[in-house]
């Protein structure tokens, strides 16, 4: 597999910075068409980092890039800001790190035996926790979740949660969680401010509650944005909620279609309705769960948030995108936002088949592979 990235580079952590002849750095701060990711230079410390093909797993916070490497020794690379020589690129030799997440001021790793936050800057871990399997093959839930709870991004670290949700998966927004069960059901909690738990209203939710409006339908993979949420049924239907403001759930919104006229909302600022047109409604808060048609054809198999923009893959391995493009995120070779789910037509121009899609808060990154390779 190779992995591409496209939007927010301020600090290199898609695409190095190159040196002027005067020694300047020449900024390329967006990055509107995908390009392969370099998170290595061309060094002999650097020289077991630089292949893109045996990338596993990427993790993106707004100014740093974790990248997991599968070859041995296996590396975790980083990029970005704060982040300058290949040997800091390229400085943890990960053993048996299963899987990162990256903020702007720490990384959390997950090994087979424990799991470990780091601080910018610091050359050992400030923070671990041991992890107890009786096979020895690491959790069975996929990280942040770790047995009997789950890894936040403020301390506590830990933090429980019952064994009766059955959490197979947890998605973490900015202020708000997304928990899939093993029964398929969806468990929110936290802020409700922008309608991001699903539940009908803008309430804070303190524990984990079930999302009524899915009851009965089995959901396969959930994820969360900055004040959105979605989620992908088991027959690869997409659900949305929450935030709409940039279109982030692919339902009508004035910023991208309105401009600025004078609007009347109704309810909890749910729907509003163009006062000079009349007939154009706007969502700018879905309370529930909609259910979107990415395209009529094509079932979802992947789906990632950024902070306000989408990401989707279809089972046939092509990727849409939607919701804020300010700094190109949406690949689609401009900086325009969209309410409406694109294609995006490079890889497929390049005869590449998308395999799987991760968000940053501002930028995408894509795994894909050759057409020729399906069979």
């Amino acid at each position: 597999m190779n992995w591409f990235g496209f939007g927010f580079n301020g600090f290199g952590q898609i695409q190095r910075q190159e040196k002027s002849t005067d020694g300047e750095s020449t900024r390329n701060a967006k990055l509107t068409n995908p390009v392969p990711i370099e998170v290595w230079r061309n060094s002999q410390s650097a020289q077991s980092c630089q292949q893109n093909s045996d990338v596993t797993q990427i993790r993106a916070s707004w100014s740093r890039i974790a990248v997991l490497h599968s070859n041995s020794p296996r590396r975790l690379c980083l990029a970005g800001f704060g982040v300058g020589t290949a040997a800091q690129r390229c400085c943890i030799e990960s053993g048996s790190c299963q899987d990162a997440d990256i903020g702007e001021g720490y990384m959390a790793l997950s090994f087979l035996d424990r799991v470990e936050i780091w601080s910018s800057g610091k050359n050992k871990p400030e923070w671990s926790m041991e992890v107890k399997t009786t096979d020895n093959t690491g959790p069975c839930v996929a990280f942040p979740l770790v047995p009997g709870g789950y890894i936040a991004s403020k301390f506590p670290f830990y933090r429980p949660l019952s064994p009766h949700l059955l959490a197979v998966s947890l998605a973490l927004g900015t202020q708000h969680a997304v928990l899939l069960s093993a029964t398929g059901d969806v468990y929110t909690w936290g802020s409700g401010s922008h309608g991001q738990l699903g539940h009908g209203n803008l309430s804070q939710e303190e524990e984990p509650r079930a999302l009524e409006a899915l009851m009965g339908l089995q959901m396969g993979s959930v994820a969360a944005g900055g004040w959105h949420s979605v989620c992908i049924s088991a027959g690869g239907d997409l659900y949305v909620w929450g935030w709409n403001e940039s279109g982030q759930l692919g339902l009508p919104s004035l910023a991208r279609r309105g401009g600025q006229q004078t609007i009347q909302c109704a309810g909890s600022a749910n729907t509003c309705t163009d006062q000079e047109n009349g007939d154009d409604v706007f969502i700018s808060i879905q309370a529930f769960p909609a259910l979107m048609d990415v395209t009529e054809s094509c079932e979802v198999s992947k789906v990632s948030c950024g902070s306000r923009h989408t990401a989707a893959v279809t089972r046939t391995g092509v990727l849409f995108t939607w919701g804020w493009g300010e700094y190109g995120q949406l690949g689609q070779g401009n900086v325009s936002s969209s309410d409406e789910p694109k294609q995006v037509p490079f890889f497929k121009d390049q005869g590449l088949r998308v395999v799987d899609v991760v968000c940053g808060p501002w930028n995408t990154f894509v795994s894909t592979v050759q057409e020729d390779t399906i069979s």
